[in-house]
């Protein structure tokens, strides 16, 4: 899971322009606790990739464990993902699953669905629906899946799915989700909760 530290007006950033930095803050850390405790309830080895680098203290106390708390590597998210993925792999993990940290849809029985589907499939994607997708789980290293793709676009899922097809990989797909970005994809209520 990719985290930032907790701090207003450095996350949810489109978000905060609409409801408040206080507010976005809220947001982002509801949705952040949520995504860890279906990680959790799923029944998985969490490790919490941070950022900034020298935030593991803050991001520790906030989140708790059992997990592993490692800062992400430099680099667009690409990079940073590649680096999480070769990371976990020569941890020795068979299969790796990386989620955001803020979709309210998530639960413990999708990414149950996606640890299933990579003992059959070498890869598994959860399409968002702004047009990225909110989860890549890979059974081996694939560092081409991560090069140039236009981060932050609504071509990112097309992009990889072409890396991914040109490896010779079909991957299975989830169901497709919202993360949160600006104010109309909060969930009802959420908006005067977090600006109450």
């Amino acid at each position: 899971m990719f985290v930032r530290a907790p701090e207003a007006g450095r996350v949810k950033t489109r978000l905060a322009a609409e409801v408040g930095a206080e507010a976005a803050l809220r947001v982002y850390v509801r949705l952040a606790e949520h995504a860890l405790a279906e990680a959790r309830a799923a029944g998985a080895a969490v490790r919490v990739h941070f950022t900034p680098a020298g935030a593991e203290a803050a991001v520790r106390g906030w989140l708790g464990g059992p997990a592993d708390y490692l800062p992400q590597a430099e680099g667009d998210l690409g990079e940073r993902l590649e680096r999480a993925f070769a990371e976990a792999f020569a941890a020795g993990f068979r299969r790796v699953v990386v989620i955001g940290s803020d979709l309210p849809e998530l639960s413990a029985e999708v990414l149950r669905r996606a640890a299933v589907l990579l003992d059959g499939y070498a890869a598994v994607l959860g399409p968002a629906r702004d047009g990225g997708y909110y989860l890549l789980g890979l059974r081996a290293p694939l560092p081409e899946v991560f090069r140039g793709i236009p981060w932050s676009t609504d071509a990112v899922l097309a992009r990889t799915l072409d890396r991914l097809r040109a490896a010779g990989i079909e991957p299975a797909l989830l169901e497709t989700l919202g993360d949160v970005d600006e104010a109309a994809d909060l969930p009802p209520g959420w908006r005067e909760w977090a600006t109450g």
